[in-house]
């Protein structure tokens, strides 16, 4: 499995983690599954660009998910820098246990989990709390004991 990170020099250096921890939060959640991811973090407007290219809606997004059809590469991540630090300070978390967690949601997005019905949603948050507790991080879902 190899993961790729380019971080975007839209991006503050300073709201990123480091290329290595975020190929660590996607091995992990990759697990053994043996193909190859590309992330890259992004500024506002290649994240509103992307969105609205994609998913037909006009501002950034905080992560997004472009699986592939290719042998031997799962797909696509792209973080928007800017929304997941206002999301952070927003929620009051650390910002690299937000990037962890969204780093973590977009893999398993590439690995066909989603959180379109409540039966969905609840394996797939499972499996993001499950991955982060390797890290010691908090259920963003808030069902830490």
């Amino acid at each position: 499995m190899t993961v790729v990170v380019q971080i975007d020099n839209a991006a503050p250096p300073e709201d990123v983690p480091s290329a290595g921890e975020i190929a660590g939060w996607a091995e992990a959640a990759l697990e053994n599954d043996g193909r190859t991811v590309c992330l890259r973090v992004v500024g506002e407007a290649e994240g509103a660009q992307l969105n609205a290219r994609f998913r037909d809606r006009q501002d950034a997004t905080n992560v997004l998910a472009f699986p592939a059809d290719e042998p031997g590469l799962l797909g696509d991540i792209a973080i928007c820098a800017p929304v997941a630090t206002r999301e952070a300070r927003e929620q009051d978390k650390a910002l690299a246990d937000h990037y962890a967690h969204l780093v973590i949601h977009g893999v398993l997005h590439l690995l066909g989990m989603d959180h379109d019905t409540p039966g969905s949603a609840q394996v797939m948050e499972a499996k993001e709390a499950q991955v982060l507790r390797c890290f010691g991080i908090n259920d963003p879902y808030g069902a830490n004991p």
